[in-house]
């Protein structure tokens, strides 16, 4: 599953948090995030934040298996895919 991010959301988001590395299990899933302020969430509460609108240029859906993910609006640039963050 891909999750794209962007640093800046359509309605210009300077002003909110964007994520700048993540962290990931032994399989590859993304398991917590590090904030452009240097806050570090887990993937719960990250989650929490993005539905709540805190995190700038991403967004949460609901995946085939009727679990919520977060995943990156989409831009059409693969290059800033949420996998793609440096590691931390």
């Amino acid at each position: 599953m891909k999750r794209l991010y962007h640093p800046m959301d359509e309605s210009g988001g300077a002003d909110r948090e964007t994520f700048v590395a993540a962290r990931k299990n032994g399989d590859g899933d993304l398991m917590s995030f590090k904030t452009s302020s240097g806050r570090e969430l887990n993937y719960e509460e990250a989650l929490a934040e993005v539905k709540n609108g805190t995190i700038a240029g991403v967004n949460a859906f609901k995946g085939r298996d009727g679990d919520i993910y977060i995943r990156g609006d989409a831009d059409g640039d693969p290059t800033n895919n949420l996998d793609q963050l440096p590691n931390y």
